[in-house]
């Protein structure tokens, strides 16, 4: 049996074998050599399949393909941590490319960490740029800063696309929920339950590039009324870090709101809301009753935004 790379990079995708080479060409230039490729299809129509097919035959590192009906993107990342040989799990989406010593840069952040505290660590995350060399978002207070996501997201408030990898065993043991293919779940749900036991490392590099693509195949597509349907990972968002939140009030007034928001898209009243929630936390409950007149703003903005686009059509 051959061993298990350090690295396994994973690929979502779907109907984008016009952008998929990007990945390919990335992974082929890159100076740190022990990994795989791994891809998941989420069913796609197009011939991504033949495609990969024939990288596969003339590769010098090993790419793995396994397909699955269309179930969404948080769906593919759990197929993926099932079947991933790398002690690392690090994604890469099928339309982005990354700079040559993307992979050389990450192991080097990671061995850094002092092995007596490694353990407390899931990942090292980096920069983000554009197509054309910008930083996309906000880099982080230091070139080399340990934090984990709450403290990144709630104290910092450090927005923007950025990228990293964390252990495929902390991936294992944080699966994205799979209650209904329906429902989109964010990355940041996981992100946030892990930041709640383990740091990162920040590195502010700028490993990966962004493209903008608006014409490809999406695998993870938002439409109003799906991210409706995923309306109890705000109140789950809410309840869970509510206690941090207090010294950051403004998130819990946007998780609640968005929270009444999709909630009156879904048909649900008010009294059933503020009801649910008193089921979950006292304390929720009433800034949900607090929100529920910015949330029903903001339900109504939905709407007439919907009617006009339809009108215009």
């Amino acid at each position: 049996m051959e061993p298990a790379p350090t690295f396994t990079v994973f690929t979502p995708t779907f109907n984008r074998s016009r952008t998929l080479h990007r990945v390919r060409n990335s992974l082929t230039c890159q100076s740190f050599r022990d990994f795989e490729w791994l891809i998941v299809d989420d069913g796609s129509s197009d011939n991504t399949a033949e495609l990969v097919e024939s990288w596969q035959d003339d590769s010098d590192f090993p790419i793995r393909y396994l397909r699955q009906e269309n179930q969404g993107k948080h769906i593919a990342v759990n197929r993926g941590v099932e079947n991933a040989r790398g002690e690392l799990f690090l994604i890469l989406d099928s339309d982005d490319t990354c700079v040559p010593d993307a992979l050389e840069r990450f192991i080097h952040h990671w061995n850094a960490i002092p092995a007596d505290i490694r353990e407390t660590f899931s990942g090292v995350t980096c920069l983000c740029q554009d197509e054309r060399g910008n930083i996309v978002g906000d880099t982080f207070p230091e070139n080399v800063w340990d934090a984990d996501y709450q403290t990144l997201v709630y104290k910092h408030r450090i927005r923007g696309e950025k990228w990293g990898f964390h252990t495929t065993a902390v991936m294992r043991a944080f699966p994205f929920p799979e209650v209904d293919k329906r429902i989109y779940v964010g990355e940041s749900y996981v992100w946030r339950r892990i930041g709640r036991q383990y740091k990162q490392r920040h590195i502010n590099e700028a490993l990966r590039i962004y493209h903008q693509d608006e014409t490809a195949g999406q695998i993870t597509k938002r439409p109003l009324k799906q991210a409706a349907r995923s309306r109890k990972y705000y109140l789950a968002h809410l309840r869970e870090d509510f206690d941090i939140m207090r010294s950051y009030p403004m998130f819990a007034v946007r998780l609640a709101g968005n929270y009444a928001r999709y909630s009156f898209h879904e048909g649900e009243g008010l009294w059933r809301q503020i009801r649910n929630a008193f089921c979950e936390d006292l304390r929720v409950a009433l800034v949900l009753a607090l929100c529920v007149v910015p949330g029903w703003t903001f339900f109504l903005r939905d709407e007439l935004r919907e009617r006009f686009s339809e009108r215009w059509q």
